[in-house]
């Protein structure tokens, strides 16, 4: 399989997972976290060389999702309380997530317990980042906070950053674990396609 078909796959892959579960498809059948956080992380990882393209088009495909849940539910997309000056603060907010992932692909050799500790260290130091710009868009710029304090912020941050870095790791993980499988597949597999040539 070539490069651009694998990219293209992972691409498909990870705006599919987005898009179930930020529009909340699953939650009719079982509570699914907002893999979108995830999504950019594995996307820096795997797409780092279409991050011209492929971050703005995950980013306008998060956009066109919460525009869609909105007016899904006859409320103005504009006028949500969501949507508020602090909601465009998610690019620099997914951009932390896409350059964690990154970072870890520029030194990554292979799974081990070294990029083990790597990747945990990625994941929460761009998660920090991310709920940072995030939450702290949502806090300072929303006028659905009336009166927010730095004591109020940092209460908020710290009460959402478990279950943001719980959700983010779960995903993270899941897409480790292929990684780890698949460089297994690939070591067996090149001695056994060697010995069918002989």
């Amino acid at each position: 399989m070539n490069t651009t078909l694998q990219r293209a796959i992972v691409l498909s892959l990870l705006a599919l997972l987005m898009a179930a579960t930020r529009s909340h498809v699953f939650t009719h059948f079982t509570p699914v976290p907002d893999a979108s956080w995830a999504v950019f992380f594995i996307g820096g990882f795997y797409l780092r060389d279409w991050a011209r393209w492929a971050f703005p088009a995950l980013m306008a495909l998060a956009v066109l999702i919460d525009y869609m849940v909105i007016t899904r539910q006859g409320m103005d997309f504009f006028a949500h309380y969501c949507v508020s000056p602090g909601y465009w603060m998610l690019v620099p907010a997914h951009a932390a997530m896409w350059a964690g992932g990154h970072w870890l692909r520029r030194h990554y050799t292979g799974a081990s317990l070294g990029a083990l500790a790597r990747l945990a260290a990625a994941v929460v130091v761009a998660t920090a980042a991310c709920h940072l710009f995030a939450q702290g868009g949502f806090y300072w710029l929303s006028s659905a906070v009336a009166t927010p304090t730095v004591a109020g912020w940092a209460a908020n941050y710290g009460h959402w950053f478990g279950p943001y870095l719980a959700a983010t790791a779960m995903f993270v993980a899941m897409a480790a674990v292929a990684q780890a499988v698949s460089e297994v597949v690939a070591r067996h597999a090149g001695p056994a396609q060697q010995q069918k040539r002989r």
